[in-house]
């Protein structure tokens, strides 16, 4: 079995197009979480005074910006103090988005910007089904938004006041994690995708890609040998640290931490460097098909 997915640390000290790191496609998509010690997101002394859990909705997981409409959602509070959150958090999605296009240009004019988020809730005794917990080892597919093969590009930032890293888990590399499940995963009921997206249970079409992302995020999850004893690392991002990772690839488990920023990105696999390495291009491999 391979060793598990490393994390790789670079310098850079700004979100800016004279940073140095530039052109590592393929190390993202060999696997690998890049890791941004020396790259905080700056809060303004006015912004501080969001870094506590009252701004959230009690109903909301994550107080969040749904772009193109740049429309806030999940947080509370009176219509001055959200459109100061709504313009940090905004902020925060501009800056991600040029770190993207610098250490990524091959994906210049193909990332979409995704839900820009701020996570305020400390990640550690918050209560969910086995499914939702994120504190389980998975990879990263939604039972009702398939993405069709589109990777999941996401920009992270430890934004805590209190001196408190973000806790991961690391684990195996992508193919070694097919590899364990597949053999257990059958083809998607016939017709079973056409009645989901009938009923709207499923946003569009639940592709068979889709079909095998959900049972390997379903299966390690509900697998407790699997989460004790296969081959992972505790990986702490410190406060001021940012982190990006393909989390549809990188086998993750968030185990503590409060106080996050999170930008995700949608990429076609097609407009990858090497497509053949996304998920379901190792899938495909590994099936000796190609998945529809």
């Amino acid at each position: 079995m391979s060793s598990i997915t490393p994390i790789r640390v670079y310098p850079d000290s700004t979100w800016s197009e004279d940073g140095p790191t530039r052109g590592v496609e393929a190390v993202i998509e060999a696997g690998e979480v890049l890791q941004f010690p020396n790259l905080p997101f700056v809060l303004t002394p006015a912004e501080r005074k969001f870094l506590d859990p009252r701004w959230a909705d009690a109903k909301a997981k994550n107080i969040s910006v749904r772009w193109p409409a740049n429309e806030l959602r999940g947080a509370a509070g009176d219509a001055a103090d959200l459109a100061a959150l709504q313009a940090m958090i905004g902020r925060y999605a501009e800056q991600s988005e040029a770190l993207a296009l610098r250490l990524f240009p091959h994906y210049r004019g193909h990332l979409r910007r995704g839900n820009s988020s701020f996570r305020t809730v400390n990640v550690a005794g918050r209560e969910t089904s086995w499914r939702k917990d994120d504190t389980r080892l998975h990879v990263d597919a939604f039972p009702s938004n398939p993405m069709q093969g589109t990777r999941l590009l996401r920009v992270f930032c430890n934004i805590n006041p209190n001196g408190l890293p973000r806790q991961w888990r690391v684990g195996e590399p992508f193919e070694d994690h097919a590899k364990r499940y597949l053999p257990k995963i059958g083809r998607p009921i016939y017709g079973s995708a056409a009645l989901l997206e009938m009923l709207h249970i499923t946003k569009r079409r639940r592709t068979e890609s889709d079909h095998l992302m959900l049972k390997l995020h379903d299966l390690a999850k509900a697998d407790a040998e699997f989460q004790r004893s296969s081959p992972q690392a505790r990986v702490d991002f410190a406060p001021g640290t940012t982190w990006v990772v393909f989390s549809d690839q990188v086998l993750h488990a968030a185990m503590g931490g409060q106080y996050m920023m999170e930008q995700t990105f949608y990429l076609d696999a097609a407009h990858q460097q090497r497509p053949e390495a996304s998920p379901r291009g190792t899938l495909e491999r590994l099936l000796g098909r190609e998945l529809r």
